[in-house]
């Protein structure tokens, strides 16, 4: 490289000469008058192919590496899952005993009144007055309201002096049956040749008439008397009164309405009351525990929302004896006393009984397993192994159930066994300490 000091080279020969590159650095001018070799060492060859074999072994290497920590974590996996599989399941358990307690079981239920009666007219009239209203409380033989009735009242005259009338017929027949009498014990008495015993039978026929007459004179003064009581009977109607203690639910009439006595569809009811003290529930009973409420005398405790004041005791009183061929369930009554009218007719009610116990046992649901045949429970043995067996459910109360065969008490039953666990397993248990309260409460 040239000084900067020292003069520029002398032209060549071939050569043009260059003019001085004051436009770019000294630097990259000096770059450009630099001498490139093309020459190559001869050991560069072989250095490359030392490289690139060496290259190669550390990539097989790594390779080899990589199988070989593979396969072994492959083959630790493999065991451990063998090991994991050979290993007994842990499974939790609960000892199946005996129902201490009767089981409780609620079923809906729904409420009706003691008596309940649609009030129609019994005579043809109008409306006079009414004294009550919906939601009145009223008492047995209460005036409730009235009906004028011209017509019975007109009726009810006529019949009334037709009685007289009859009654004046009859006190003549009287009279004149025993002037036949005393006619005929004269001629009859009469001694023989005094008088004929043709005009002694014509006295003696002239009483028998009279007679007759007098009898006939009493049956119609009777049947007077009949059509007066007949009206007397059907003007007390004119006031129409309560025939229990009861409440008014419903009133269909107002002043002045015209109503017919009779109660068809053509004609329109006056009131319709209820009584609800005491209340009649009816509840709609399972075929499997018909024969468990079919006697009176089982205590219910009837629940309604909203209805304050708790809950309200009663007892079976009687019920139906037969299946319902389509729902299949007997319908059972329930009598509740019902002072505070807390309930009211037609309302849908909770119904909880207390089953008496019948000695079965008591496992939770979450030990049932249910199958094509049927329900089964998984028992595990004192060898800890797995044993399926049939039960046959007594009662079921949703978390708890009673069985009536396959377990006995002191059995070690399997909660919620899973699908992988077959007859035969051994398995191992992590739990059952707990009470079957506390084993039905995990199964939810």
């Amino acid at each position: 490289m040239q000084p900067p000091d020292s003069p520029p080279p002398p032209a060549t020969p071939g050569h043009e000469e260059r003019a001085p590159a004051t436009e770019f650095p000294d630097d990259v001018a000096r770059t450009e008058h630099q001498a490139v070799s093309t020459a190559f060492d001869p050991g560069t060859g072989q250095r490359l192919k030392r490289a690139a074999i060496i290259a190669a072994a550390v990539l097989l290497v790594g390779f080899v590496a990589v199988r070989v920590v593979r396969f072994v974590h492959d083959y630790g996996l493999a065991r451990s899952s063998e090991r994991a599989n050979s290993a007994p399941r842990p499974v939790d358990t609960v000892v199946a005993r005996p129902a201490a307690a009767g089981q409780g079981l609620a079923l809906p239920g729904q409420t009706a009144a003691w008596f309940d009666t649609t009030i129609y007219a019994r005579v043809n009239g109008y409306v006079a007055s009414w004294l009550v209203d919906i939601g009145d409380h009223v008492k047995k033989g209460q005036l409730l309201a009235t009906i004028e009735t011209p017509e019975l009242d007109a009726e009810l005259g006529a019949a009334v002096a037709q009685l007289k009338a009859s009654d004046a017929q009859a006190v003549a027949r009287k009279a004149e049956a025993e002037f036949g009498r005393t006619t005929n014990e004269r001629w009859r008495d009469s001694p023989k040749g005094v008088v004929s015993e043709q005009e002694r039978d014509a006295k003696k026929a002239d009483f028998e008439t009279s007679e007759a007459r007098l009898y006939a004179a009493t049956a119609q003064v009777a049947l007077d008397k009949a059509r007066v009581d007949q009206y007397s009977a059907l003007a007390q109607f004119k006031q129409v009164r309560a025939p229990f203690d009861g409440t008014i639910t419903e009133r269909r009439i107002d002043i002045g309405n015209l109503v017919t006595a009779g109660s068809t569809s053509a004609t329109t009811p006056l009131y319709r009351m209820s009584q609800s003290d005491p209340l009649r529930v009816f509840v709609d009973v399972p075929q499997s525990l018909a024969g468990e409420l079919m006697k009176p005398g089982v205590p219910a405790e009837v629940q309604a929302r909203g209805v304050p004041g708790g809950a309200l005791l009663g007892t079976i009183a009687r019920s139906a004896e037969a299946i319902n061929a389509q729902a299949r369930t007997m319908r059972v009554e329930v009598d509740i006393p019902n002072k505070d009218h807390a309930l009211v007719p037609g309302m849908y009610v909770t119904v909880a009984f207390r089953l008496e116990p019948q000695g079965l046992v008591e496992v939770p649901a979450a030990a049932l397993v249910f199958r094509a045949d049927g329900p089964r429970v998984a028992r595990v043995g004192p060898d800890s192994k797995v044993e399926f067996s049939k039960v046959t459910i007594a009662r079921d109360d949703g978390s708890m159930v009673e069985l009536a065969s396959g377990v006995a008490a002191g059995d070690r039953l399997v909660l919620n066994i899973s699908g992988r666990i077959a007859a035969g397993d051994v398995v191992s248990v992590t739990g059952g300490s707990g009470s079957a309260e506390q084993a039905a409460g995990a199964g939810h």
